[in-house]
């Protein structure tokens, strides 16, 4: 284990493909935007030092967002596999620099050829792919939970919730808006998570916002640091421009704020990360041990009675936009009978 080490939450601008008219012009895009943040994380550990061995990358970093493509021209443009050359790029990066990355891309599955998924990872310093983890909760994306009963048969269900033990202890990702609920992380703690992983790509304001909030409650109630990327603006879409910049940060396990990046591309939101203070924090008996206090019985029956937004939404059904939307409504009535 290496007991204190420097996560980096990157900062970087994410160039959008939603324009590209074929699949050539968006890998080339995509080529561009990997060898700019790699590029990047090279001189920021030249500049920080040695010490740094965690980098997050912002939602997005490769692609951005689909913005009115369906599921079949957004898998044929923007979606990728594990095995691909992009990986394999940032495999070798990791041995070169010594370092973990995590980030967040758009993943063709050959179980689910009709479907992609949102899916965060974790490389390590030996070019391992170590972890990946699906988003679960999504507005118009298709999640496992979509194809719960399938999925669950294919990959286990210890596959909802990776957590991965290693050297800078434990780590497992959140993805973006999941930060908002509060069950992702603590299915990840129960789980042993140490440090949580956030690439987003989010509403940069001086103000608090949900997401802002939810940070720091995520940290506080599972005594977890976060590390959390947004993104410096998204280029190439008609969003404007810095509507997602900013904020970039590394909460400590108490809810303070140890670095933070205001606007545009930027490598501040780097903090060194103390693993034995944690585990040390964790092993006391004390009113802020939340932890050691929770009591799940109480909850799992209300969770295991009540249905809000059912799973397999997709078994037997051509996946669409109309009917994530259908499906809504339908929740929505449901909440006041």
């Amino acid at each position: 284990m290496i007991k204190q080490y420097k996560a980096l939450a990157l900062q970087t601008e994410c160039l959008a493909i939603n324009s590209c008219k074929d699949s050539i012009t968006s890998r080339q895009h995509m080529q561009k935007s990997l060898q700019k943040v790699l590029s990047q994380v090279s001189a920021s550990k030249r500049f920080i030092g040695p010490d740094l061995k965690l980098v997050v990358f912002p939602e997005y970093f490769l692609t951005s967002f689909p913005f009115g493509e369906s599921i079949s021209q957004w898998q044929e443009k923007a979606c990728i596999s594990i095995d691909d050359d992009l990986f394999s790029q940032m495999k070798a990066f990791c041995v070169k620099e010594a370092i973990f990355l995590s980030g967040n891309f758009y993943e063709i599955d050959p179980h689910f050829p009709d479907l992609y998924f949102q899916s965060s990872f974790i490389i390590d310093d030996q070019g391992e792919l170590i972890l990946r983890y699906r988003r679960l909760n999504s507005m118009f994306a298709p999640t496992p939970h979509d194809v719960l009963d399938e999925y669950i048969n294919i990959y286990g269900e210890d596959s909802l919730f990776p957590v991965v033990d290693t050297k800078l202890g434990k780590l497992a990702c959140i993805a973006s808006e999941e930060i908002l609920y509060p069950e992702i992380a603590r299915c990840l703690m129960m789980r042993g998570a140490e440090v949580f992983l956030h690439s987003s790509s989010e509403v940069g304001s001086p103000q608090l916002t949900h997401k802002e909030i939810a940070k720091r409650a995520r940290a506080i109630e599972n005594m977890a640091y976060l590390v959390s990327a947004n993104s410096a603006g998204i280029q190439g879409i008609d969003i404007p421009h810095s509507s997602t910049n900013g904020a970039s940060k590394i909460v400590h396990y108490e809810g303070h704020i140890l670095s933070e990046a205001a606007v545009g591309e930027s490598m501040v939101a780097n903090s060194y990360l103390d693993l034995l203070a944690l585990r040390d924090y964790r092993s006391k008996v004390s009113m802020q041990n939340y932890n050691a206090r929770q009591r799940f019985e109480l909850y799992a029956p209300s969770y295991a009675s009540y249905t809000h937004y059912p799973p397999n939404t997709f078994k037997n059904v051509s996946p669409s936009k109309d009917l994530f939307i259908k499906t809504q409504i339908q929740v929505i009535k449901n909440l006041f009978n």
